[in-house]
């Protein structure tokens, strides 16, 4: 089973990839998906984990389906 902090590093990777792929800054990702910057901040340095709702929200505005990012994280996670 996956250590929780490995995850948690995983998703900020692919978080950043995505948001940067989507020419969006963390300050817009924040406000489009009604979330605090700091909050996408902590996102992406692996300090926090997503809830689902939250995981949604932000693959909606990078208009990307969910299962993508959640996939790529798995394929991050299977390449180290």
């Amino acid at each position: 089973m996956q250590k929780v902090a490995e995850i948690n590093l995983a998703f900020a990777e692919v978080l950043r990839e995505f948001r940067k792929e989507a020419g969006l800054s963390q300050e817009r990702l924040a406000l489009d998906a009604e979330l605090d910057r700091t909050y996408i901040s902590l996102l992406e340095r692996g300090l926090r984990q997503p809830s689902i709702k939250t995981l949604f929200a932000i693959a909606a505005i990078l208009k990307v389906p969910p299962h993508t990012i959640v996939h790529s994280i798995e394929n991050k996670m299977n390449s180290k």
